[in-house]
């Protein structure tokens, strides 16, 4: 018998005319951080970036006074560069997807807050240094060795299996908002987050990037690893592209407790 769909209702739409935007802003790395607010015009089918547009097209505060357009990272607005996260309505999500018409009814005051990802450097207003995800993925050494100098004939044939398997876990945007909700990272524990261990997992399981698969083994093993992971799976439930994380730092996990052993008894 097959199972019924869960219903979903949809938010009732939004009757005002206006609606309020409530920013955090900085101007440099080293500026205090402020809160400004716009008052925008209603109109259906918004998004945040597009938000966001419209306060660059007319940079007027609720007040009245001209300001500055709002400095955020976008590109594909599609969710698929992962570039626009930030923190909407004081949760990490893409500004792209997210739509204006929900969020409005998200806290019941016709209201939504925009405020910068708070684990990464600001370099000004919502847009912020997140260079630590590639120098962890460099420390894994996630990328399939191969230099382009000379015809390597075809690739090696993978299993079905194991293309579902690496398919999921290749939808990474790199957005760090597993990073941004994860309460193991931070300062104190050097954890390197779901999204390097789940890429890490991607290119062990790959026929050619498997050469470096001990080197990635023995970087997790080490200092903010795997074993910092606490399995609160916060990155499951925000990951926009829905990558099963947990999954791949539990297979990580194992592989690294295994490698471990092996280089015991080798050394």
């Amino acid at each position: 018998m097959a199972k019924k769909s869960a219903h979903v209702e949809k938010p009732k739409p939004y009757t005002g005319s206006t609606f309020k935007v409530s920013i955090k802003r900085q101007a440099s790395p080293d500026a205090p951080a402020h809160t400004e607010e716009f008052t925008l015009p209603y109109r259906s089918g918004l998004n945040i970036t597009s938000v966001l547009v419209d306060i660059a097209a007319n940079p007027v505060n609720a007040a009245g006074a001209t300001t500055t357009a709002i400095s955020y990272d976008s590109n594909c607005l599609e969710e698929i560069c992962g570039s626009c996260a930030m923190l909407i309505n004081g949760k990490a999500r893409m500004a792209c997807s997210a739509l204006v018409d929900a969020l409005l009814h998200e806290n019941g005051k016709g209201e939504i807050t925009l405020a910068p990802l708070s684990k990464f450097p600001v370099v000004r207003d919502l847009a912020v240094d997140r260079s630590v995800l590639f120098e962890n993925l460099k420390a894994v050494k996630a990328w399939v060795p191969i230099d382009g100098t000379y015809d390597l004939g075809a690739g090696p044939k993978q299993f079905p299996q194991i293309q579902e398997e690496r398919y999921p876990l290749s939808n990474c945007i790199s957005c760090t908002i597993c990073m941004e909700v994860c309460p193991q990272f931070n300062d104190s524990t050097n954890f390197v987050g779901a999204a390097t261990i789940a890429q890490a997992r991607l290119f062990n399981l790959d026929p050619s990037g498997s050469v470096l698969k001990e080197e990635r083994l023995r970087a997790l093993a080490g200092d903010g690893g795997v074993q910092e992971c606490g399995y609160a799976q916060n990155c499951v439930q925000a990951c926009p592209k829905q990558l099963p994380l947990t999954e791949a730092i539990s297979d990580m996990g194992r592989d690294v407790a295994v490698q471990q052993v092996k280089d015991f008894f080798t050394r």
